[in-house]
C-alpha cells in the first residue's frame, strides 16, 4: 500500500488540457498534487501503490455536453467527478477516477467570489477528489460533511473558507 501520510505525493496524475485558457500543464499539476498532499493530511484513506487520478480541463461547451449526457443538466458546470469505485478492502485504487474542469464556469464564479482563479481551483480539486472517495452532497446532513471536510482541508492549503463568504 502506499504510505498514507505521503499519498498526496505519490498519486499518479493523467492531466489533460482539452480547451480553455487553462494556466500551463506543469502549473495545473502542481495545484492538483498540492491538493492531493492537503487531502492526504486531512483523511484517512488508504491508496494502492499505483493509484491515479485523471484530470480533464474543458470549456463549458464540452462541459455542458458531459453534464447534459451524465446528470441531464443541459449546462455546464464547475466541475464533475467520476470516481472508478476501484476498492480493494481498505485500500482504494488503482484507478480513483477523473475529475472535470470547466474553464469559463470558474473563471466566472473566482470572479464574483472575489477571489484568486487558483484558490477557486483549489477548492474544486479538492471538491472533485472527495466525490472520488465516496462523499456527496445530495443531502443536508452529507453536504455539511463534504463542506466540513473541504474547509479543513483548504485550511492545511492557507486558503480560506469558501463557504465563510459565499456559497459555490
Amino acid at each position: 500500500m502506499a504510505d498514507q501520510e505521503n499519498w498526496g505525493e505519490s498519486v499518479t496524475i493523467l492531466l489533460v488540457v482539452e480547451a480553455g485558457d487553462w494556466p500551463d500543464e506543469d502549473k495545473l499539476e502542481t495545484l492538483i498534487r498540492r491538493s492531493c498532499r492537503a487531502c492526504a493530511e486531512e483523511l484517512e484513506i488508504e491508496l494502492m501503490p499505483d493509484a491515479e487520478i485523471s484530470a480533464v480541463f474543458v470549456n463549458d461547451d464540452r462541459m455542458k455536453t458531459l453534464n447534459n449526457d451524465w446528470r441531464n443538466q443541459d449546462k455546464p458546470t464547475n466541475v464533475l467527478s467520476f470516481p472508478s469505485s476501484d476498492r480493494k478492502g481498505s485500500s482504494w485504487g488503482p484507478m480513483l477516477g477523473d475529475i472535470v474542469f470547466a474553464f469559463e464556469t470558474i473563471s466566472r464564479e473566482s470572479r464574483e467570489i472575489g477571489i484568486p482563479l487558483e484558490n477557486h481551483l483549489c477548492h474544486l480539486i479538492v471538491h472533485g477528489i472527495l466525490h472520488l472517495f465516496g462523499y456527496d452532497h445530495i443531502s443536508d446532513e452529507d453536504a455539511v460533511e463534504m463542506e466540513t471536510a473541504e474547509t479543513h482541508i483548504l485550511e492545511h492549503m492557507s486558503i480560506p473558507d469558501p463557504y465563510g463568504a459565499a456559497s459555490v
